[in-house]
């Protein structure tokens, strides 16, 4: 059986959840769960991986025991969506500092520029199957 790849993103932020579905609408061998950032299970794999700075400020990526943040996390999803999402990984030609610069900037605006819930939202049934808590 094929290890899955966890996706940690913030539970309450709408960029993050548009992301997410982005995501699996793009994912069709479900190679990618989820966890909120808020679930005890993110936490977890936060403390276990070591992760250190702004974390509410990024979204992570679990992918054969190494833990990606930032434009790095999102380099490698795309990597493994369908369509011409791959193309995207060119990016990792500009350093990371110039890539992280500008994801860091918009991570920083999300709520302002997007919105978010007061709780984090609950998956539909068709996706359930996809989160862990």
């Amino acid at each position: 059986m094929e290890q899955k790849e966890i996706i940690i993103f913030d539970g309450v932020c709408n960029l993050c959840h548009g992301a997410v579905n982005f995501i699996i609408n793009r994912d069709p061998n479900c190679r990618f769960v989820f966890t909120p950032i808020q679930s005890d299970t993110a936490k977890e794999l936060i403390a276990s991986y070591s992760v250190d700075g702004e974390v509410g400020e990024t979204f992570l990526l679990i992918k054969d025991n190494r833990c990606y943040m930032r434009t790095d996390a999102a380099l490698e999803i795309v990597q493994s969506l369908s369509g011409l999402w791959p193309v995207f990984a060119i990016v990792k030609v500009l350093p990371r500092g110039i890539r992280d610069y500008f994801y860091r900037l918009l991570a920083r605006n999300r709520y302002t520029l997007f919105g978010r819930r007061d709780t984090c939202i609950l998956p539909t049934d068709a996706v359930l199957s996809r989160f862990i808590e």
